[in-house]
């Protein structure tokens, strides 16, 4: 820096300090505003402690005023916590603003700084402000955050917490250095083995739960592609060797965290970390009955790993292996099985004496479901002695047999309405305190339009703190998702009981005369949209919505007439009749009647209908002309494929993240009905919509058609199958709560549902299937069609579905998964390339048609089964051939 640019910061600092000794402090505050933590420090130098508390004052009023409206960066944030730190009086008070997650100074140069201020001023408390930010760390924490405030523990030689948050943000600035500092980040052993909060965090590895998760992190040195993998567990394995972390310590963590169990993905970085430890046969042989806890109860990969380390023990006492064999042989998974299988084999050769006593073992067996196994088990022990056949060991079908499945609970009824705005206040706490998700409104709406009647100041001073404190992605309209209704339902929220009502009432008079076309023909439905990506269902939501604004807080009103009376979403009929009842000559809202007709049970008898017409009111008569005519009547539905749209010109990056064709619905209204809202006449969206959780509310909005909301949901739920996706196909369980024919939409909506890529997808389809068919309910065959037609076109990954079918068999529908299987296999075995999987089906087939009894003839087997060789493929066609050709 130049003589003379040091001679003017030196004036400007003297002028700063004069201005801040004689009352004045607009200097100091954009100083702070512009990150000028530096020039902050030196114009609070040598300030006496009595104006410097003056300064506090005006910093804590000025900060308030910023505080929701301001994103404190590294620089403001900086200067910020240095004015806090050189005029506040006590820890207490600086903690009360700089715990607040919005405030993110500058990590190790904030904590540099801050210790020079206190210094300078004398005071003692920086060590206590470190502990109240580090107790005030949570999960609205960032890492970056973080780093500042371990910087300053470690700069006042403070211990750090260990609370299962602050140990995450340590793993987590672990896995991202500093990209702040200057020059390329060390690598990560040389950090770890620098890093003075590693003994304190590294015992806690171990015992937070889901953190394994995180561990299995990437060090990137130059290219993505030279990537190192999984380098923390490599990591601590070398400082292990090095004797800066006990290895003991390690092992036993390790053991410990997969004995108590967690997620799988979370497991694997433990086991990771023990392959690269590699325990000595005597390390492994001190904890020979931890090891054998982990071959019986543990998931696949951990039993695995435990497996092949007792394998190795020379002197494991056979016992203790015959013992944890009884419960491995009927594990369901085959690998493990089939190695235990061999271990017991050599076992039995080793020990001669005990070869009669170790088949009888491997006779366990004999009760796997996989039959491959079965016959496995059964060559082996019969080599070493033992005869199944004498003990009558193994399933035996003496006649055909079905399901045996509960008969389904009828729907719940819906909760008692709200009555209370203490209550109200609780559900939309409730509602926004979480990412929005879809859930349920009608509730809350329907106690909205309830309460707003008689106490709309109270209801919005109640709500609007709750609107307030909501959670972050509640904040606005999410743009990338045509569904959103967050900024939609906030505004109706701060609407109720407000003093703007008559400003905001006519912005929602103008949303709600946009959403009806007055002029409709045929092809123009009345329900109008600006955006043709939200489908019909969700155009009468965001309809509902904006007429309840519109009319909210109108006198008199006794709540919607749309809430439903079930759980599922159906509404009584004579509820209805009794609610047009209670609004007497008035007119009831246009959409609000619409939904409730929609929610009505398609057989309703003629005597509601009457009672309806008996009301002599406009109203009284659409529900009864509705009742008459039967409802809204089933569509006409076709599957059709849909093929992804064109490269744009130039880098088009999503268009290679688009699968290349799917299997969607076509609906269109049967011959002369005329479909007044659209809902009826639909073609399939385009590959590439997502929609979000919001489609969790549409089985409420047509509760009594099933197959036409699984049509709309359609490209969700097969986006969890072939995009790999999250949570498409939780919407599956509320179809089945709902009635109605499901048709081919909902055969579709199952099989990609069943082959989702993540568990809990699968596992919700695992729920609608098993609840349809206990409902009777279900078309196996429709659905196993449309399974096979995926299959064989490599739409839907065989290997994902056989698990869910094998729990659906296993919980008590065997007959439905074989009669499923059986409609699929056909399509399947004749397609030019068998997809991967293809022989676990066959097993599958196997077992449930041996099972149930039940013969049905699936075309192509004997083909397939008659073909030479020894594949896999082959030898399960013919075990599924001689089951179903066997007299």
């Amino acid at each position: 820096m130049s003589r003379a640019r040091q001679t003017l910061l030196m004036k400007s600092t003297v002028r700063r300090r004069r201005e801040l000794a004689a009352g004045g402090t607009s200097d100091l505050f954009d100083l702070v505003q512009n990150g000028s933590a530096t020039l902050v420090a030196d114009a609070l130098a040598g300030l006496p402690e009595q104006r410097r508390r003056e300064i506090g004052v005006e910093l804590t009023a000025w900060f308030k005023e910023r505080n929701r409206s301001t994103w404190w960066t590294a620089g403001s944030g900086t200067a910020l916590a240095v004015a806090v730190v050189g005029c506040l009086p006590s820890a207490a008070q600086a903690a009360a603003i700089l715990a607040r997650n919005s405030v993110n100074p500058d990590g190790e140069r904030a904590a540099a700084l801050l210790a020079g201020v206190a210094e300078e001023r004398g005071i003692t408390w920086l060590g206590d402000l470190a502990h109240r930010l580090a107790a005030k760390v949570n999960q609205q924490t960032w890492v970056e955050r973080w780093r500042f405030v371990a910087a300053l523990l470690r700069a006042e030689g403070v211990a750090p917490p260990t609370d299962d948050r602050f140990v995450e943000l340590w793993l987590g600035a672990v896995e991202l250095p500093d990209r702040r500092r200057p020059g390329p980040p060390a690598p990560l052993v040389d950090r770890l083995r620098s890093d003075p909060f590693l003994a304190a965090m590294l015992p806690r590895l171990f015992e937070v739960d889901g953190l394994g998760s995180r561990m299995m992190f990437d060090e990137v040195a130059t290219a993505w592609e030279e990537r190192d993998r999984h380098v923390l567990p490599t990591a601590l394995a070398r400082l292990a060797a090095e004797g800066v972390v006990d290895r003991t310590m390690l092992i036993d963590g390790s053991l410990g965290r997969l004995l108590r169990g967690d997620r799988a993905a979370a497991l694997r970085a433990f086991t990771t970390l023990l392959h690269e430890l590699t325990p000595t046969t005597a390390e492994v042989a001190a904890r020979a009955t931890d090891y054998l806890r982990l071959l019986t109860d543990a998931p696949a990969p951990v039993a695995t790993m435990a497996q092949k380390a007792l394998r190795d023990l020379p002197d494991l006492e056979v016992e203790a292996v015959l013992d944890a064999s009884r419960e491995v042989l009927l594990r369901p998974d085959k690998t493990l099985v089939r190695a235990q299988l061999a271990w017991l084999d050599r076992l039995a050769r080793q020990h001669r004496d005990r070869a009669v006593e170790v088949a009888e073992v491997i006779g366990v067996a004999l009760g796997h479901p996989a039959v491959e196994l079965r016959d496995r088990a059964s060559t082996l022990a019969a080599r070493h002695g033992h005869d199944p056949a004498a003990v009558g060991t193994g399933p035996a079908v003496t006649r055909p047999r079905g399901d045996d499945l509960p008969p389904p609970a009828p729907p719940a009824p819906a909760p008692d309405p709200i009555t209370d705005v203490d209550e109200l206040a609780e559900e939309v706490a409730a509602l926004l305190g979480t990412p929005s998700h879809g859930a349920p409104l009608d509730r809350i709406l329907d106690g909205l339009v309830r309460l707003t009647t008689t106490e709309g100041p109270r209801v919005h001073a109640a709500l609007a703190p709750v609107v307030d404190r909501r959670h972050w992605s509640w904040g606005n309209e999410h743009r990338y998702d045509p569904l959103c209704l967050c900024e939609v339902l906030v505004d109706l929220l701060l609407t109720a009981g407000s003093t703007e009502q008559p400003r905001r009432r006519s912005r929602w008079a103008a949303l709600l005369a946009a959403v009806r076309r007055t002029d409709r023909t045929p092809s123009a439905p009345e329900l109008a949209t600006t955006d043709p990506r939200v489908p019909p269902p969700h155009r009468l939501l965001r309809a509902r919505l904006a007429e309840i604004g519109a009319h909210v807080d109108e006198p008199g009103q006794p709540g919607l007439l749309a809430a439903p009376t079930s759980a599922n979403g159906l509404l009584d009929p004579l509820a209805l009749v009794e609610r047009l009842a209670a609004w007497g000559d008035r007119t009831p809202w246009y959409w609000d009647l619409t939904q409730a007709l929609l929610r009505l049970p398609v057989d309703a008898d003629d005597a509601v209908a009457n009672k309806a017409a008996a009301l002599g009111t406009p109203a009284g008569e659409r529900l009864a002309a509705w009742l008459r005519g039967g409802g809204l009547p089933q569509p006409v539905m076709r599957a059709t494929t849909v093929t992804r749209r064109p490269r744009k010109a130039g880098y088009d990056w999503e268009f290679d993240q688009l699968v290349q064709e799917r299997i969607l619905v076509e609906l269109r209204p049967p011959d002369g009905y005329d479909d007044r809202y659209g809902l009826l006449t639909a073609d399939p969206a385009p590959i590439g919509i997502e929609y979000s959780g919001w489609v969790k509310m549409w089985p409420s909005i047509l509760p009594g058609h099933r197959g036409v909301v699984a049509a709309y949901t359609l490209p969700s739920v097969a986006g969890a199958a072939d995009m790999d996706q999250r949570d498409g196909a939780v919407v599956l369980p509320l179809l089945a709560e709902s009635s109605g024919t499901g048709g081919v939409a909902l055969d579709l909506a199952l099989a990609y549902g069943l082959g989702a890529r993540h568990g809990a997808d699968r596992v919700a389809a695992l729920d609608a299937l098993l609840g349809l068919a206990g409902a009777g309910q279900f078309d196996a065959g429709g659905a196993g069609e449309q399974l096979g037609r995926l299959f064989a076109r490599q739409l839907v990954k065989l290997t994902r579905v056989v698990e869910p079918l094998r729990d659906a068999a296993l919980a008590g529908a065997p007959l439905t998964v074989w009669r499923l299987v059986a409609a699929a296999l056909p399509v399947v075995l004749a397609a030019p390339r068998p997809p991967r999987g293809l022989p676990d089906l066959l097993t599958l087939a196997t077992e449930t048609a041996t099972a149930t009894g039940v013969r049905i003839e699936v075309p192509g087997l004997g083909e397939v089964a008659g073909q030479g060789g020894s594949s896999r493929l082959v030898t399960e066609a013919r075990r599924l051939h001689r089951a179903l050709t066997a007299a």
